[in-house]
């Protein structure tokens, strides 16, 4: 097997520069977890964390209410204290009633990324594979900031930000192994199949996946169905009619951007087979006003025409509403399930796999009386 190396005498020289660093720099408070902190160590590792993915601030309220009084604002990717998730009342216009205690107060919870903070052992080396030398790997840390390679931006969504970054559960695809200018341990991160930006991010931020990451779950057992509930909002897995996995879903918004009642981002009812799979994507689709375009998006499962699919979400945490441009979002960890569970089976080279029809595994997306 071919390996694309770092030296060793480099590999220990980048590492030692990161211990001396995690040593001398002081931890900040939860306060300054916003846009200018960098450092990975400032976040504790053994905390649920929280962070506003609303990209607007949001207020942190004395009580489970937006009549409660408003404690202080937080921007966009302040991190916090998860302490726990409570029952309170919808703010006016919108639907969930869930909100995240923190330790100064109360967070509308469809506003905040659960995520957590674990520090990984940069690898020394890539193998080499059918997409060239690299390794899929996973977001394990509220953000970590990216430095793009090759300027000017091309993709949308980073002409629109000051701060290009990667956020918790991302997937991406790893191709070198550095410091990338910054004397630490970097990976650069390559989306091959979208507008050719290429960064380099810190490595300790990244989980490298493995094979076990892409074992079939259940691969014997023929009769599968994902089921979809457009009223209920909820996705359902069954083998034979019977529940083996059920999780909250976000299907189609029932409205625009302007908030008028339409159809065009509904979620299409009906049977549909799976016909691809993908360790991750780059999915966008209209502008930046009433489109999206989004990095990074793992454990695809499309069903249906448009790139309708099953998919992990990191930007809100509005499961069991309507809300998303057509796809059904669900959590990282319930789109890793269902992807796993599903036919076709797809390995990790090349993480992408397309099947001819009838394809694979039934997604029947339904409506309850």
């Amino acid at each position: 097997m071919k390996i694309l190396k770092i030296s060793r005498r480099k590999f220990l020289q980048l590492s030692s520069a990161t211990t001396a660093f995690a040593l001398v720099n002081p931890k900040l408070s939860f306060d300054h977890f916003s846009k200018t902190s960098k450092d990975l160590n400032d976040w504790p590792s053994d905390t649920p964390l929280g962070r506003n993915c609303k990209a607007a601030t949001i207020n942190i309220r004395s009580g489970p209410s937006e009549n409660s009084s408003v404690v202080k604002s937080v921007i966009e990717d302040t991190v916090f204290q998860w302490e726990k998730e409570v029952v309170g009342e919808a703010p006016g216009g919108l639907v969930s009633r869930r909100w995240v205690q923190t330790p100064e107060g109360y967070v509308y919870s469809p506003f905040v990324q659960y995520c957590q903070s674990i520090i990984n052992e940069p690898i020394g080396s890539l193998p080499n594979t059918s997409l060239g030398p690299g390794r899929w790997a996973e977001v394990t840390v509220p953000y970590v900031d990216l430095v793009l390679e090759n300027p000017p931006a091309r993709a949308p969504w980073l002409q629109a930000v000051m701060h290009p970054r990667l956020y918790y559960s991302q997937v991406v695809w790893i191709d070198q192994i550095g410091d990338g200018g910054s004397g630490n341990i970097q990976y650069r991160v390559n989306e091959r199949y979208a507008y050719g930006d290429i960064f380099w991010a810190d490595a300790k931020a990244f989980r490298i996946l493995t094979d076990d990451d892409f074992t079939p779950i259940s691969p014997d057992i023929a009769d599968k169905k994902v089921i979809v509930n457009l009223t209920y909002q909820y996705l359902q897995c069954l083998e034979a009619g019977r529940e083996v996995y059920f999780c909250r879903c976000s299907t189609g918004a029932k409205f625009n951007a302007a908030g008028e009642a339409v159809d065009k981002w509904a979620t299409p009812p009906g049977p549909h087979p799976i016909f691809r799979k993908m360790a991750s994507i780059h999915m966008s689709a209209g502008n930046m006003e009433s489109g999206y375009d989004t990095p990074g998006i793992g454990w695809v499962s499309l069903f249906a025409e448009g790139g309708v699919a099953i998919h992990s979400t990191f930007w809100h945490n509005d499961f069991g509403v309507a809300r998303s441009h057509g796809c059904v979002n669900v959590l990282s960890e319930d789109a890793k399930w269902v992807f796993r569970w599903t036919q076709p089976v797809i390995p990790y080279d090349p993480g992408d796999i397309t099947v001819q029809m009838p394809g694979g595994t039934i997604v029947d997306v339904v409506e309850s009386e």
